[in-house]
């Protein structure tokens, strides 16, 4: 299997700033969906993929009382943070190991449940994701995925339309046109997870927004810097969108200057089983 990096690598001062900021503003919306599809037991293996900062693995020994959780991640920094907060709650059973492409080290068929909160992934390599998924899971085993779905940030992708008419950007609107179609939806998920042999799927969405003061609150939100705008850079293959973000920039500080900014999110997640 070709190597797939999961994440972007993380400073230090990003994995504080993920931990501190964009978990509880952003990052929770999709865990609160994942953690109420969470089928519980007594007993539970947990394979977190890319689980940066090790969120929101402490959640789940409140749900479980025996729980044995793996977390892998290419980030060292991230990786440090997430074993010093699992060290403050005590004595968990919870191990952190880096990885960088699938398959990871993880042993095959030997969990009972395995994660992914928010993976930054076009559709081929998200296939590698969900494969790994498949791979540790042991038979009856849960695979969980949350993710933004389609629709997701149309109102950043609606100034990116408008940038592309103006300034006759071909490529990028070449691009943009290609990326917006082929975001998941709650019908291309299920098939990708039956594609990877997962069965009795279910797929749930909800419809939320991410509220900021003024346009300029956009643009120096974590939540968009670390998580958003890389998201959407892999939805169009493009590595640089320069003048796409400068016109955002002033677009929205435009249009919403003293205005409250809502940003349109379509959160999903899905479970299925290993059969």
């Amino acid at each position: 299997m070709r190597a797939v990096r999961h994440f972007d690598d993380l400073s230090s001062a990003d994995a504080a700033i993920l931990e501190t900021f964009v978990v509880p503003r952003y990052l929770s919306l999709y865990a609160n969906l994942l953690l109420e599809m969470l089928l519980t037991g007594e007993a539970a293996r947990v394979a977190h993929l890319g689980c940066r900062t090790g969120y929101p693995d402490l959640e789940l020994f409140e749900r479980m009382p025996n729980v044995r959780l793996t977390g892998v991640d290419s980030s060292s920094p991230a990786l440090e943070l997430a074993r010093n907060k699992a060290h403050a709650r005590g004595e968990l059973d919870i191990e952190y190991v880096i990885a960088d492409s699938y398959p990871t080290g993880l042993e095959a068929e030997q969990y009972s449940h395995a994660l992914v909160l928010h993976p930054n992934l076009d559709p081929a390599a998200r296939a590698a994701l969900l494969g790994e998924l498949a791979r540790v899971l042991y038979s009856g085993g849960q695979a969980l995925i949350a993710m933004p779905m389609r629709g997701s940030f149309q109102e950043i992708t609606d100034i990116f339309k408008e940038y592309a008419l103006k300034e006759d950007a071909a490529e990028f609107s070449k691009a943009l046109e290609a990326a917006l179609p082929n975001r998941p939806t709650l019908e291309t998920l299920s098939e990708e997870l039956e594609a990877v042999g997962l069965s009795d799927i279910d797929v749930k969405l909800q419809h939320r927004q991410l509220e900021f003061e003024s346009g300029r609150g956009l643009i120096e939100d974590p939540a968009v810097r670390l998580l958003i705008l890389p998201e959407i850079r892999t939805w169009m293959h493009l590595d640089r969108l320069d003048g796409a973000l400068d016109y955002l920039a002033r677009a929205v500080d435009k249009y919403w200057s003293e205005d409250k900014l809502s940003l349109s999110l379509n959160v999903g997640c899905a479970s299925a089983r290993k059969p």
